[in-house]
């Protein structure tokens, strides 16, 4: 049934999920391209809305988290981020994050000592805890390194990555399939329901990291 359901999908050019989620943009910006005649953040926001609006989207942003949490009825802000880089064109990722699998999302703070076998590890444990709950089959994503804070925009952005496109470095290539057969061992299965395809692939991306530190 969720293989049909992508492929109508697909088919009709429609979400897959009723939960089209909080709109992340990461974007690439060259230096040799000028932006011009207006202000590009707003801009950006102004194709989310149009896109949530005219696409019949389901908005789900609300303004205040805490208080009011009054519905924006247009699904922006969006998430930016952006890159300097070398090149000569603009890339955008747009990802519609859901908040299923969003409210899973964890950050640990390991030991360097606790080296591949303690991210293994992590990996399970944080997919055995959501059971269910990320509408399972998933894509893993995993950020390594830098700050805690980029750990996890690291993890946002490896999601992107196309299934079946493992880490260029082998040893990370390795980690990935190990997480994967291990996670899919869990028997939570599609839904939760059981079965030995809980995940369709686990993405590993890291970062240059302070010597006392493992995020």
């Amino acid at each position: 049934m969720i293989i049909e359901n992508n492929k109508i999908a697909l088919r009709e050019e429609v979400p897959i999920c009723q939960d089209t989620g909080l709109a992340v943009v990461f974007i690439e910006v060259v230096q040799e391209v000028r932006l011009i005649d207006g202000d590009f953040k707003e801009a950006i926001n102004q194709g989310v809305k149009e896109a949530y609006q005219e696409g019949h989207l389901r908005k789900s942003v609300v303004d205040d988290p805490i208080f009011e949490r009054k519905n924006t009825k247009t699904n922006i802000p969006a998430i930016i981020y952006t890159d300097i880089v070398l090149g000569d064109k603009i890339e955008f990722i747009v990802m519609p994050k859901g908040f299923g699998s969003g409210n899973m999302s964890t950050l640990g703070m390991l030991k360097p000592a606790d080296g591949a076998e303690g991210i293994v590890n992590f990996i399970l444990e944080t997919v055995r805890k959501a059971d269910p709950n990320p509408c399972p089959p998933t894509i893993i994503g995993v950020g390594i390194g830098g700050t805690a804070d980029m750990a996890m925009v690291t993890a946002k952005k490896a999601i992107a990555r196309k299934i079946g496109e493992y880490n260029k470095d082998e040893k990370y290539a390795a980690l990935e399939k190990e997480a994967l057969k291990k996670i899919n061992n869990l028997g939570i299965g599609p839904a939760g329901l059981g079965g030995n395809i809980t995940a369709l692939a686990v993405q590993i991306d890291y970062l240059p990291t302070h010597i006392a530190g493992f995020p």
